[in-house]
């Protein structure tokens, strides 16, 4: 939905619900868009985030220790004397 700035002012309590909705609000002036209204997303609590740092810490240690060691991953290029093959 488009609607020029000068109309806005007249309706902007309406504009906010339909842009908290999900539906799209530009605003323009002279015809071109300059402002689009958006529902703000609502932060996590502490709890939430403390939960969401917790994950990413189990994920990354799991990373961690999965596949092989980069000492050793170039090994089967060389033979038991260390030359190339």
């Amino acid at each position: 939905m488009r609607v020029s700035v000068t109309e806005a002012k007249a309706q902007l309590t309406e504009l906010v619900r339909i842009a908290e909705s999900g539906d799209e609000v530009i605003l323009t002036r002279h015809g071109q868009p300059v402002v689009t209204l958006m529902p703000v997303k609502a932060l996590p609590d502490r709890v939430r985030r403390r939960e969401i740092l917790e994950k990413l810490r189990r994920a990354g240690a799991v990373k961690g220790l999965a596949g092989e060691d980069a000492a050793r991953s170039q090994d089967f290029l060389y033979d038991e004397f260390g030359l190339p093959k």
